[in-house]
């Protein structure tokens, strides 16, 4: 069992490595965990424990690894969208901007939805998103610019910019939309569609579609452990209600 330890907590402070690289920063979006978690595996695999203690943590390890699937298999249910279909109305769901620039994640959204709205010239959309720390305008307003600038008319685009989280999104966007009636499309990055979809069900959506766009692939592993603590947080709050 000390060897899963030391070979997890290499792995792990690794990957934290490779994502300093990546970004340039220190603690990057969820970066810290894997420095955390890498010391902590190396700690145990290091210290002395008697044996009944790494029986202890052998049923632990165990019983967070099949969690953590169970969890994943949710996510990953919903990453892909089999099949496109016309909708009335799309949402696309905020993420950081940085002054006024728009992120990585925040640029994929909007190429899926303006490879989407210049399909179906009809549907309109949403762009919803508050300004948060950091943030110089909204996200509702960055996105919007940015969908202008891609060629989409100023006419089709709505603006929802006090929402800050995923619920928020889809909370304020109620006023612009009609979700028990209307098909809505929610265009995020794949990793994070199973919550959105939670989340809009949660919140009145009955005819939600999914429109899943792409993610950082050095990011990946960082977003679904990221989302695998986000999924579990919603699923508990729904059941203490």
């Amino acid at each position: 069992m000390k060897y899963y330890f030391l070979i997890t907590g290499i792995l792990c402070l690794l990957y934290y490595l490779v994502l300093v690289w990546h970004s340039r920063k220190l603690r990057s979006t969820f970066a810290v965990f894997w420095l955390f978690m890498g010391g902590a595996h190396l700690i145990i695999g290091c210290a002395p424990f008697p044996v009944y203690m790494y029986t202890f943590l052998t049923a632990t390890c165990g019983a967070g690894w099949i969690c953590l699937i169970l969890v994943e298999i949710r996510i990953f249910s919903a990453m892909f969208s089999r099949h496109e279909r016309k909708v009335d109305c799309i949402i696309v769901l905020g993420a950081q901007v940085k002054g006024k620039k728009i992120t990585d994640s925040l640029k994929r959204r909007l190429d899926k939805a303006v490879v989407y709205l210049k399909k179906y010239p009809d549907t309109r959309v949403i762009v919803s998103g508050g300004q948060g720390p950091g943030e110089e305008i909204s996200e509702a307003d960055a996105m919007a610019e940015y969908l202008i600038t891609s060629g989409i008319s100023r006419e089709r685009i709505v603006r929802e910019d006090r929402s800050t989280s995923t619920r928020g999104n889809f909370r304020y966007s109620k006023k612009y939309t009609e979700p028990e009636k209307e098909k809505i499309g929610i265009v995020t990055n794949g990793f994070h569609m199973y919550r959105a979809l939670l989340i809009a069900g949660q919140e009145g959506y009955r005819n939600t579609y999914k429109i899943p766009a792409s993610s950082n692939p050095v990011f990946q592993l960082n977003y679904l452990m990221r989302e695998f603590f986000a999924v579990v947080h919603v699923w508990i709050k729904t059941m203490t209600k």
